[in-house]
């Protein structure tokens, strides 16, 4: 079988945020880091940095002071930690030696760089930074794509759709899920074999992801020639013009005589005492029942849950 990268990887762009109550060295980094290339947005204390951070989770590295008033930068670590656990820290550290060493690590700072500081070392540490967190990007990206088709696996769909349905709700916006299934794709394997059917998945997943929004839209592979499709912040309408622009450039490819079927949900809070997860697996159900009808009436069809109208 042969493996495809993943068609929905996107490079991590880093963005800097500089935290230090010396407006002489916040201009300092931010001048050097702008030299760099990288984007930079500052904060002059903890609490301050705290509440850009939560207004923006796009930050990836924190450069703080650790000495500052109102919230110090150990304080500050251990906040962003809890929300964004992936964003690193360089610690500045003076010559007071308040803190030890093990105590700036155990707040969560990847590296650490005495007062004052050269350049070139804090140039060193910012690209060691960042080629960890680019092969632990390249990691993640392993486990969540389907080596066949380079998209999303069922693992990351498991998870993926849990945050997805919670952030739809709060937000409150329309999510659907739409199952896809392959029309007589074992007629298709036996009369052209294996290769040609792996062929026809791939096919499959690349119409998927170059008829939706780029990673808005998320697409899976469900397991065998079942495929999924999250649509937030869409009505029924721009679900229905997805879903037949797939089925239409689907029959462009000619697999005779492979078609496709689908079948739609929308994600809803039947029970807002209740366990989220009932919701969720209420939701790929009826998504299932969709697509389970669309087949059962001869297939090449698109199916929505009533409910879902």
């Amino acid at each position: 079988m042969e493996t495809r990268p993943s068609l929905l990887f996107q490079p991590e762009s880093q963005r800097f945020l500089v935290v230090d109550d010396e407006p002489h060295i916040v201009e300092l980094l931010k001048d050097y880091l702008d030299l760099l290339g990288y984007p930079c947005e500052t904060a002059s204390n903890g609490r301050q940095a705290l509440e850009r951070i939560r207004e923006d989770g796009n930050f990836t590295i924190v450069i703080t002071d650790i000495c500052m008033p109102e919230m110090d930068g150990i304080e500050l670590m251990k906040a962003v930690k809890e929300i964004h656990p992936d964003v690193d820290f360089i610690a500045i550290t003076g010559y007071t030696r308040q803190y030890r060493y093990t105590d700036v690590v155990k707040a969560g700072a990847s590296d650490f760089i005495n007062k004052p500081f050269d350049l070139d070392e804090l140039q060193a540490k910012i690209d060691r930074i960042i080629r960890e967190r680019k092969l632990r990007e390249q990691l993640r990206a392993l486990t969540r794509h389907d080596p066949l088709t380079g998209i999303f696996n069922r693992r990351y769909f498991d998870e993926k759709l849990a945050e997805e349905c919670y952030r739809a709700w709060r937000q409150g916006y329309p999510l659907f899920l739409v199952m896809f299934d392959i029309d007589h794709f074992k007629e298709y394997n036996d009369a052209y074999g294996h290769q040609a059917g792996d062929e026809l998945l791939r096919n499959l997943a690349e119409i998927m992801v170059s008829s939706t929004r780029h990673l808005i839209d998320l697409p899976f592979r469900y397991g065998g020639d079942e495929f999924a499709l999250l649509i937030p912040q869409c009505g029924v309408n721009g679900v229905k013009k997805v879903v037949n622009r797939i089925f239409q450039r689907y029959a462009g490819l000619q697999a005779d005589p492979t078609s496709l079927s689908a079948g739609v949900a929308r994600f809803f809070r039947h029970d807002l005492d209740a366990n989220l997860r009932e919701d969720i697996d209420d939701l790929i159900r009826r998504a299932d029942e969709a697509l389970y009808e669309a087949k059962r009436e001869g297939g090449s069809r698109l199916v929505f849950d009533p409910a879902s109208l």
